[in-house]
């Protein structure tokens, strides 16, 4: 049973600029973020907690000013109740803490920085079919951005481009190069648009290791390292994958997107997924590939091979891939007729 946080709408007792200030400044975004979110009211800005840190959020939330909801959501049924202690909410949370924990994690409509969290303020929005990044980068810092992934930028940020990865970068299909965005004397904001239409995850790693499949990589901390990783003829060819992994590890924020939309997976034990649809994965995973079923099933079912996963960690999958997309728009090409 995990908790979700919706704002429901202001409690008439401050003004609503006054508000919007307090909570721009709750989050570290501009007000005029916080004014965007809010007009979106009711809004839900957390999904996925404990009951002790989501009533934190409640009473934090409603401190500044705001009515806010703490929705429960059960694991195996599609209702969603208010908690509000009464006999229903108890009796729902009784049933749903008897049953198996939830291991789909959809991404949140609105994702804000964690309040206290270290790292760059940001948001994402316009999840999950078109997700747009917007990053505050504070005064002389310097965030490291996918090549043509910037959309708008304050003026007083200044961009250089470095060559990173070599030739292997190459093989992820990746570009070769990166840009590194400083913030000169005050701060600055950047937005930044993936070029595949999906979804954008965010993750601060504490001295962890994830691994980006492909042109997964959208920005991160200049003190998060990014390289290649080989992963052999057997997990690379035939997974209908390149060759290689993107490596991300060290301390500070990462963003990564995807084609459609995202699930995060919780993995203890087994789990299976199709080539097509892993995007990250954690390094306490080990994997590997393999057919699905026979030889015909491999060519004639359109599965094809899957990586199986064994260990325990976690996964972000993809609802969507470009190849599927490609079969399918494949027979609306328009052919030129030969006489």
């Amino acid at each position: 049973m995990t908790h979700n946080v919706q704002i429901a709408g202001f409690s008439g007792s401050d003004e609503p600029a006054r508000v919007t200030e307090a909570f721009a400044q709750l989050f570290r975004i501009t007000p005029e973020k916080a004014a965007a979110l809010l007009a979106r009211i009711p809004v839900t800005i957390k999904e996925g907690l404990d009951a002790d840190t989501a009533q934190k959020y409640r009473a934090t939330l409603e401190e500044i000013g705001l009515r806010v909801e703490v929705i429960v959501q059960q694991a195996n049924a599609s209702a969603q109740l208010p908690d509000s202690g009464g006999l229903p909410a108890a009796a729902a949370a009784q049933s749903a803490a008897a049953a198996p924990a939830e291991k789909y994690r959809p991404m949140p409509p609105a994702d804000l920085q964690d309040a206290g969290q270290p790292g760059f303020s940001f948001v994402i929005e316009g999840r999950p079919d078109y997700a747009f990044l917007t990053v505050q980068i504070p005064a002389n810092k310097t965030l490291k951005v996918e090549a043509s992934a910037m959309a708008t930028m304050d003026t007083n940020l200044k961009m250089k481009t470095k060559l990173k990865g070599g030739f292997g970068r190459l093989l992820t299909g990746e570009s070769l190069f990166l840009n590194d965005f400083t913030a000169e004397n005050v701060a600055g904001e950047i937005g930044i648009a993936p070029a595949a239409p999906g979804d954008l995850a965010h993750v601060y790693l504490r001295g962890e290791t994830i691994f980006l499949q492909n042109s997964a990589f959208v920005a991160c901390d200049p003190a998060v390292n990014l390289e290649t990783k080989w992963q052999g003829f057997t997990k690379g060819f035939f997974s209908g994958e390149r060759f290689f992994l993107v490596r991300a590890s060290g301390h500070g924020d990462l963003w990564f997107n995807t084609y459609g939309g995202m699930i995060m997976l919780d993995v203890d034990g087994d789990y299976v997924v199709d080539t097509g649809n892993i995007v990250a994965f954690t390094e306490g995973l080990d994997y590997s590939i393999s057919k699905i079923g026979g030889y015909k099933s491999l060519f004639f079912s359109g599965e094809g091979l899957v990586c199986r996963f064994k260990g325990r960690g976690r996964v972000w999958i993809q609802t969507r891939t470009a190849s599927a997309f490609v079969s399918w728009a494949h027979w609306f090409r328009p052919v030129k007729n030969s006489n």
